[in-house]
């Protein structure tokens, strides 16, 4: 008998976001991967889903896998999960996905929660064709980046952290341009959610005199072909606000 990873989005707020299908795949799994077994508990509680917990983070994800792996191979069925949304997106997975996949073990996705979709839908800005940038670098590479985003002409999908957000914005507003437009979700799917749009420059000011509060999603319209042409000489940002490399 075959073993079979099972990666399952759980929701980002709102427990209701949870699939039948999600929930099924949990019961029947022999063994469910974690990100934090304490977050994960609550969840599986309200779902009447005992036991089989492993946990399985960036921090162990190398040591656990190889014993994951055997188990698959041994014929179980895995089921990996994370704190909230799509394991792999911004959280553990690729590693573990990649490694059934070279040992021909079958990965089966299922579809379902993630943050950056309904920030991105709900922004207003054009999602015909966009770009998912996650978290930028903290220091090392943050300027390079950012330099090179500037003429990106998709609309660019950003996790941050609330600590983060007012930083960030001021500097995607000196590299990007004050004008260019932007969304902010916070705490998508919560009794909280918020949507902030104008600007960089308004929703920096926003921000600026309202402390933000829970998980961030910036969306930032793309370059506009003027912009484009500007922006591809590397030419530094006219003014300056950086904070780190």
């Amino acid at each position: 008998m075959e073993g079979k990873l099972y990666i399952v989005p759980t929701p980002v707020g709102n427990l209701e976001d949870m699939s039948f299908r999600a929930v099924r795949v949990l019961r029947e799994a022999d063994l469910i991967l974690a990100e934090d077994t304490r977050t994960s508990s609550v969840l599986l509680h309200h779902y009447d889903i005992h036991g089989k917990l492993l946990s399985h983070h960036k921090f162990n994800e190398h040591q656990t896998v190889g014993l994951v792996r055997e188990r698959l191979l041994a014929g179980e069925k895995v089921a990996l999960i994370s704190d909230a949304g799509t394991p792999g997106i911004s959280d553990p997975g690729f590693l573990l996905a990649r490694t059934c996949a070279e040992a021909g073990i079958e990965v089966e996705t299922l579809p379902g929660a993630t943050a950056c979709i309904p920030a991105l839908v709900s922004s207003g800005l054009p999602c015909d064709r966009f770009c998912f940038e996650g978290f930028l670098p903290v220091k090392k590479g943050r300027q390079t980046l950012l330099k090179a985003l500037a003429s990106e002409p998709r609309t660019m999908v950003f996790y941050e952290s609330p600590y983060r957000l007012l930083r960030t914005l001021r500097e995607l507003a000196d590299y990007f341009g004050a004008d260019r437009p932007c969304s902010v979700a916070r705490e998508i799917s919560k009794v909280h959610e918020e949507h902030r749009r104008g600007s960089l420059s308004q929703v920096a000011d926003w921000f600026a005199d309202h402390e933000p509060k829970g998980e961030i999603v910036i969306v930032v319209g793309g370059a506009p072909k003027q912009h484009r042409s500007t922006r591809e000489d590397g030419a530094e940002p006219s003014h300056d606000h950086r904070t780190g490399t």
